[in-house]
């Protein structure tokens, strides 16, 4: 027993050290590696000043300690919340826990459509939601995440932002169009959304019409062109509505997500493959003169934070997202049903009245989709030539 003793007392404290060597490379030898790994651009403008007392390399004691509030758009009780986080733990281990967020639910302080101008007016340190949360402010801000379908998928959206010319386009739509003092962070890309669930199943896109539909953003405009009866109400209100037979139906966000909220308490029928909601991703809002005030380090943690919680994420929630699925289909009863060819290219055909409309009221959104489809026209055609058709593979092995 007094050897075993040993053995563990010697591993903790390797376990400490190595910590501790973490803590300090990340802070004062990693100062300059995390500063150029930032020059790739996520979010914010690699062109800022620095704060003042920010100037010159600091070691980690010479760090100031910094505490965040950030408000999320969505509740607690939500398995994003928790997906959230993420990028937080990031933030925190990598500033040696000298800078740390804490993450607040949905109307903890404002209104979650409010965020973003809390956010501007130093309310809030920062938001955590998605663009199409401020559609109302600019319709052009739906085309970050929540746009027309080209092809791409969120993953595919985010190497627009960063090497597309996406970023500067995400900058300039909140800086110099909304006036909004904050600095965007995009990250965390989701996988495609389900078309919804329906009190009954919907088989062709002339059924569509009349549909009391619930979604957000410009996917209100696309299933108005398919002849749908659009309400926007709150993720909460969503499933009651459902219930009651106020709307047939209504699309959220994922299994897990969709499961939380209740979805399969009022239907067993969920309609899967949509071109409505294809690409969003997670954005975190921050204050522009609390970003101003960050020591160069801090701020290269946070892009390198969002970079590495992008990764996290795609694979947290492959695992969560299939669980929550299988769980659905085999204990819940829940019928997924893919959505008829002709709905989708329904949903094509309406996108392109509304790339149409909006860009003759709008020329920031005729800009973005343009350097959206530059990009894609040639990211989607290598994707599409050199990836095969997982479902033959998986067919063969699990069909």
């Amino acid at each position: 027993m007094g050897e075993e003793k040993k053995l563990k007392t010697s591993k903790n404290t390797s376990q400490s050290s190595r910590r501790r060597f973490m803590s300090k490379a990340a802070l004062a030898g990693g100062a300059t590696a995390l500063a150029s790994l930032a020059g790739c651009g996520v979010g914010g403008n690699n062109n800022q000043q620095s704060a003042p007392e920010a100037s010159g390399a600091a070691s980690g004691s010479d760090l100031p300690e910094v505490k965040l509030k950030v408000q999320a758009g969505f509740p607690a009780k939500d398995p994003l919340f928790e997906v959230a986080q993420q990028i937080y733990g990031y933030v925190k281990d990598l500033s040696g826990g000298r800078m740390t967020v804490e993450l607040l639910p949905a109307g903890a302080v404002v209104g979650a459509l409010d965020q973003a101008d809390a956010v501007h007016q130093g309310v809030l340190d920062g938001s955590h939601a998605v663009p199409a949360y401020w559609y109302g402010k600019n319709d052009a801000l739906s085309l970050f995440g929540t746009g027309p379908y080209l092809g791409a998928d969120a993953n595919t959206i985010l190497a627009w932002l960063e090497y597309g010319g996406g970023q500067q386009l995400y900058t300039e739509m909140y800086n110099d169009v909304l006036k909004l003092d904050v600095v965007p962070l995009a990250y965390g890309g989701m996988m495609m959304q389900p078309l919804g669930w329906f009190r009954k199943e919907v088989k062709s896109a002339d059924e569509f019409k009349g549909i009391k539909y619930r979604t957000v953003g410009l996917a209100i405009d696309v299933f108005k062109n398919m002849g749908a009866s659009v309400v926007a109400i709150p993720g909460g209100e969503i499933v009651p509505a459902l219930e009651r037979g106020v709307i047939d139906a209504a699309e959220f966000n994922n299994p897990a997500s969709d499961m939380a909220l209740g979805f399969p308490d009022v239907s067993k029928v969920c309609m899967v493959q949509s071109y409505h909601q294809p690409s969003e991703f997670f954005e975190v809002l921050l204050n522009k003169r609390v970003w101003d005030g960050l020591p160069e380090q801090y701020k290269a943690i946070w892009k390198i934070a969002a970079k590495a919680a992008s990764a996290q994420m795609s694979w947290h929630t492959i695992d969560l997202f299939s669980k929550k699925y299988v769980e659905l289909r085999d204990e819940r009863g829940v019928e997924f049903i893919k959505t008829p060819d002709d709905i989708l290219k329904a949903q094509l055909k309406a996108w392109d009245k509304i790339i149409e409309d909006r860009g003759k009221s709008n020329p920031l959104f005729t800009k973005i989709v343009d350097s959206q489809k530059d990009f894609m026209k040639r990211a989607v055609a290598y994707q599409t030539t050199f990836i095969a058709n997982p479902k033959q593979a998986f067919d063969h092995y699990f069909g």
